[in-house]
């Protein structure tokens, strides 16, 4: 054991490694949460060790530097294991296959930047000490928020996730926002550090904040359990179809919509909105086939309207955009409403340096050579049905992980989340991707009815109990008669407590410091 912890190539390679591939399974669908109280507090005492035998046994090698791989293997193993599914991705076309082994090591490497620069960050002022704990919480919470932002943003396994089958605890969302709550959790799984670090009033932090955990835990029972609203007589019937279309079958359109319409079972006397999966036209020019006009003139009455996705064209200053769409029609498939999708997936439905990339014969990964462009329109969509007024924010897919949609929009009554989880694979990916959506319905405080092909599709009520669901590859429907909720106009400025929240740690961390606690 001696030996181990004397080897730098054991210490700041392969330990942090193990400790980033471990904490993978706190998410969905292990749920294994409590690894992440012996996973964070064994990189933090990795880093002082690390940190300490840089200048004595590695003192050939500058500490930074060794700090640096150390933030980076561990970023490494939690990004690796985490999104292994983006390489999936890559195996529908031959074409791209080259690139599945860039997929598995450049993405993690790159995102292990956002372990191993806060790591330096905070290098000169770590010690094993009640205030760095303080400081490494407030500093990761930042690098999470960072992640969320840069580059088209990537809030994917943020810490918060790792407690979605714990929907008690998250009841507190609607009120500190999804970065305040990311930033106390965090902490949270450092405490067990303090088990180890010699000071006088450790147990009083500890106390507190178990007093803290249990309190909101309880909160979140009660908020639960007095929720009144489900029997609301002013509501919708919506119906979730799920076909389990496999992504090399939706090239034969008629063959799509044929199975959709069987396993929607549409009752033509029922007023009922119908939700189908992401990408169900990948042909934009699908309005112009009468074979498919036929099918749902034949198969809907006037009593339905359908929503589903589907790529399609529309002209900017004579100049012809591609959008990737969530849309609403009739029985005559009569464009009711359209939403263009806004945050679109790099590399998978825009080309980064498109013109440049292009030139070498690099595509997007969805079909078309073209990028999709970004959506202009306002996402709130309004529509009429059964003499009644509903407004919807549409996410489309990845959309659903960015938790600024539902904090940032107020005035809408449902959230329709409609998603291609194909892409995933019999893989950890659709069951993460789910676990967003339990966020999404909390933070709004209303309903999500989310349709994925080959996905988790379900009813999510706004507490975040899942009311009905249709598991991976599971094909089939789901119904309910959903209530029309009004949310509260009064919007709470979550991101100034965060930056409260954020500006307490580091404030507590130069007091506990300067008391040499």
């Amino acid at each position: 054991m001696l030996n181990f912890f004397n080897k730098r190539f054991y210490i700041i390679f392969l330990f942090p490694l193990f400790l980033g591939a471990i904490t993978v399974l706190s998410f969905q669908p292990f749920n294994l949460f409590f690894v992440n109280f012996i996973s964070l507090p064994l990189l933090f005492f990795s880093i002082i060790y690390v940190k300490k035998k840089s200048k004595s046994i590695y003192r050939k090698k500058p500490f930074l530097k060794n700090l640096f791989i150390l933030g980076t293997s561990y970023g490494f193993g939690f990004f690796f294991f985490g999104t292994y599914w983006i390489a999936y991705s890559l195996t529908f076309d031959e074409s791209f296959a080259y690139l599945i082994p860039f997929s598995l090591l450049l993405i993690p490497l790159f995102l292990s930047l956002f372990f191993s620069l806060p790591i330096l960050l905070i290098a000169n002022f770590c010690e094993k000490n009640l205030s760095s704990i303080f400081l490494i919480s407030a500093v990761f919470a930042i690098s999470d928020f960072f992640r969320s932002q840069i580059l088209t943003g990537f809030p994917w396994n943020i810490w918060s996730y790792s407690i979605s089958w714990s929907i008690e605890s998250l009841q507190i969302l609607p009120i500190i926002g999804f970065f305040s709550l990311n930033t106390l959790i965090i902490l949270i799984y450092f405490l067990p550090s303090i088990f180890f670090i010699k000071n006088r009033i450790k147990f009083s932090f500890i106390f507190i904040f178990i007093l803290l955990i249990f309190s909101n835990y309880f909160y979140g029972s009660y908020k639960i359990n007095s929720y009144k609203n489900y029997n609301n007589l002013n509501k919708i019937n919506f119906k979730i179809v799920s076909a389990g279309i496999k992504l090399s079958d939706f090239k034969d359109e008629k063959d799509v919509v044929l199975k959709l319409i069987k396993y929607s079972e549409p009752n033509k006397k029922k007023k009922t909105i119908f939700v189908w999966p992401e990408g169900v036209f990948l042909s934009e020019n699908f309005l112009q086939k009468k074979y498919i006009k036929d099918l749902f003139t034949k198969n809907f009455s006037d009593n339905h309207l359908i929503i589903f996705g589907a790529n399609t064209t529309e002209l900017y200053n004579s100049d012809e955009k591609y959008f990737n769409s969530l849309v609403v029609v009739d029985r005559n498939l009569n464009f009711i409403a359209k939403y263009d999708k806004k945050k679109l997936v790099p590399f998978g439905e825009f080309l980064p340096f498109e013109k440049q990339l292009g030139y070498f014969g690099i595509k997007k990964i969805t079909q078309g050579f073209n990028s999709f462009s970004k959506g202009l329109s306002d996402p709130i969509i309004n529509i009429k049905f059964d003499a009644k007024n509903i407004k919807i924010l549409p996410l489309i897919c990845y959309e659903i992980i960015f938790p600024s949609y539902s904090e940032k929009y107020n005035e809408f009554n449902f959230i329709i989340n409609i998603s291609e989880d194909a892409w995933f694979g019999q893989s950890i990916g659709p069951y993460q991707h789910f676990a967003k959506a339990i966020f999404r319905s909390i933070e709004a405080q209303t309903f999500t009815i989310r349709s994925a092909n080959m996905g988790i599709s379900a009813f999510i009520s706004p507490v975040g109990k899942v009311l009905k669901n249709l598991q991976p590859n599971e094909i089939g429907n789901i119904e309910i008669s959903v209530s029309i909720l009004e949310k509260p106009k009064k919007k709470i400025k979550k991101d100034l407590i965060f930056l409260l929240l954020l500006i307490t740690y580091i404030s507590t961390f130069f007091v506990l410091r300067k008391l040499k606690i």
